[in-house]
């Protein structure tokens, strides 16, 4: 892991203690435990793997709901001070350090897997086809793999994308930590299958034009009413109507799939 966990742990701290972030975190729980309370298996699971704790490092995150619909909820991530984190925040929690790409469980040890723009975040598509090969091995036959990713087929994403990575570096103001090779739609549904999942659905979430409504937020947490707040979140999650629009894969800033291994 070496660098790239050096990396993280320094993302990790400066977000954890960064409070302006608050509200725009907080919109961004939102959606997903929406999206992951229609997705979950409505009956209670033995274990879930969850494989990314940035969330539960610098907000409620999604363990909350996670644990509501399992017995055991495991999480892991590539700094170790966002696991130490999420762990102080969810005692519930069982989280380690470790690289998605090599995962430290038995073939089958999950019923389910939520990985929420975890594999977006390698230089190359290969590295993201290695955590999608590792999600698979880890999940039982039958089991569930909930996944989003950076959604390619939105143009601002496309254009981000194209840019060179010392170039975000210095954008650091727009672009706030490393992203990394993703895909859209349909190579999203390719690679999953070609991996030995079986995709259910696959659906766009996080409907904002992203500059503006991060911007905004970080002004109104510093400044703002609480219910100026709340007024803000109303108006942000109205943007999600639009995931059942035609154009939802171009507007849409992650694209999301639910499939199952076979």
């Amino acid at each position: 892991m070496g660098e790239q966990a050096d990396y993280w742990d320094t993302v990790g701290k400066a977000w954890q203690h960064n409070r302006s972030h608050a509200l725009w975190r907080a919109h961004s729980d939102a959606v997903y435990t929406a999206l992951l309370a229609d997705w979950l298996p409505e009956d209670s699971v033995s274990r879930v793997l969850k494989t990314d704790l940035f969330d539960e490092a610098c907000s409620a995150g999604l363990v909350p709901l996670l644990a509501s619909r399992a017995h055991h909820v495991v999480g892991i991530d590539v700094s170790i001070v966002t696991a130490q984190a999420a762990r102080r925040q969810h005692r519930e929690l069982k989280a380690d350090q470790c690289d998605v790409r090599w995962l430290p469980f038995a073939d089958g040890a999950f019923d389910v897997v939520v990985s929420n723009s975890t594999l977006d975040h390698f230089e190359w598509l290969s590295e993201l086809v290695e955590g999608l090969v590792e999600l698979h091995r880890v999940l039982r036959p039958g089991g569930e793999l909930l996944l989003s990713l950076d959604n390619l087929a939105n143009p601002a994403i496309a254009v981000r994308n194209a840019l060179p990575r010392w170039l975000l570096r210095r954008l650091h103001m727009l672009v706030p930590y490393d992203v990394g090779a993703t895909c859209g739609p349909r190579l999203m549904r390719r690679l999953l299958i070609e991996v030995g999942f079986e995709v259910a659905e696959v659906k766009a979430v996080m409907h904002h034009p992203s500059l503006i409504a991060v911007a905004v937020a970080r002004l109104l947490q510093r400044y703002g009413k609480y219910e100026t707040q709340q007024c803000y979140l109303e108006l942000l999650g109205s943007f999600e109507r639009l995931s059942h629009w035609p154009t939802r894969f171009v507007t849409g800033h992650y694209v999301a799939a639910r499939a199952f291994k076979r």
